[in-house]
């Protein structure tokens, strides 16, 4: 997998919980698959593994993550709660693009331009 690159403006841990997220929604980690260790995860990102286990920790109290004892961290296996995450993170993509559009002040015709290459872009 190719190694992950922070943003320094947001904290790390949050950045590891997004990207494990995403991994999952998009099949990488499937619904009930084993994570990798938090030592092997935490080496696969470049992160203390205090960093990773506080990121698992906050993946298992919001029910996407859960442990077995003596086996390790499991992606959910309710697939609702993976669709739900996959629309979670696809909101906040877009709430972050509207934010950014708006900054531009763009003409109508301009977004719609824009709206156009997004619509392409997606096909």
């Amino acid at each position: 997998m190719a190694p992950f690159e922070f943003d320094p403006n947001r904290p790390i841990y949050l950045q590891i919980i997004e990207e494990i997220k995403k991994r999952s929604v998009r099949g990488v980690y499937a619904p009930g698959s084993k994570l990798p260790s938090v030592r092997d995860m935490s080496q696969q990102m470049g992160v203390n593994p205090n960093t990773m286990a506080r990121a698992y920790a906050e993946l298992e109290r919001g029910d996407f993550v859960f442990t077995r004892r003596g086996q390790g961290s499991f992606v959910s296996e309710e697939l609702a709660r993976i669709d739900a995450e996959r629309q979670a993170l696809a909101n906040g993509a877009v709430a972050r693009f509207v934010a950014e559009v708006k900054e531009l002040d763009l003409s109508q015709e301009q977004r719609a331009g824009l709206l156009h290459k997004i619509e392409e872009g997606l096909i």
